[in-house]
């Protein structure tokens, strides 16, 4: 049946070509969708066998054999090269992936009536990109009717939390334990930690100081210092979100 002129294979195997090295940006969103389709090599055999191959083989194994070794017109990718596209596609959407902006927590949020939200929206896309490091102080009441206060980095939060509960007023963003500083003032509990962006320098005159880790400028806290220190800024927010909001502002430079 092989020798019959309707037959697409012929009786010798032309001669495959060595597989080509793929260049950097070879694949393409159209491509990457083509080669995705086949879970598996053989799948992909299977798609060049036609009905009129399988009416004169009768058999898909012996015609899978005879595309993979050749017996075919047209290219048909080795099992190395459907292996090599099809891991240079997936790499390919990964990058793509990686690459895609995240939408922010607050975006399409009505924060009108919400000062200190606004605040923080404003600052989500530079401080989750790392261009702009933030401290924000507290000071409120927890639900059981405690004032607490605490020093919070902002972007280490928006790293470890989902923050559109808060931009959708379902929950109020508060110091804990576990932040820059926690200080509850009717159990007198109080709690200290470094944070990925922070460093935590306590100065018996100046008081609490923060050491940014990234160019190691020094970001002092203090409302009667003029300035907080190189590159950064104090904002006093005027809300009725809190008893008190202060958001300290520190654009980044990298150690030279």
């Amino acid at each position: 049946l092989l020798g019959l002129k309707q037959s697409k294979y012929t009786h010798s195997a032309r001669v495959r070509s060595r597989p080509r090295r793929m260049e950097e940006g070879y694949v393409s969103h159209q491509y990457e969708d083509s080669i995705e389709r086949f879970a598996s090599y053989e799948d992909y055999l299977d798609s060049e066998i036609t009905h009129q191959d399988r009416f004169y083989l009768e058999e898909d194994e012996l015609a899978r054999q005879l595309v993979e070794i050749g017996c075919r017109k047209g290219e048909v990718l080795s099992r190395e090269e459907f292996t090599a596209r099809t891991e240079a596609a997936e790499s390919a959407k990964k990058a793509r992936l990686k690459n895609t902006p995240k939408e922010l927590a607050s975006a399409q949020k009505d924060l009108t009536d919400f000062p200190f939200l606004r605040h923080l929206a404003a600052r989500e896309g530079l401080v989750g990109s790392g261009k702009l490091s933030t401290i924000i102080f507290i000071r409120d009441k927890n639900a059981k009717g405690q004032e607490i206060s605490g020093y919070i980095d902002y972007g280490h939060r928006l790293k470890t939390e989902n923050f559109e509960p808060y931009f959708e007023r379902k929950r109020r963003l508060l110091p804990r334990p576990s932040d820059l500083s926690f200080y509850n003032w009717d159990t007198q509990h109080s709690t200290s930690n470094e944070s990925p962006n922070f460093q935590i320098m306590p100065d018996h005159e100046q008081g609490l100081l923060f050491k940014n880790k990234r160019d190691r400028k020094v970001i002092n806290v203090d409302p009667k210092e003029p300035t907080p220190g190189d590159n950064s800024k104090r904002h006093d927010i005027q809300t009725t979100e809190y008893i008190q909001v202060v958001i300290f502002d520190h654009m980044t430079r990298k150690k030279s």
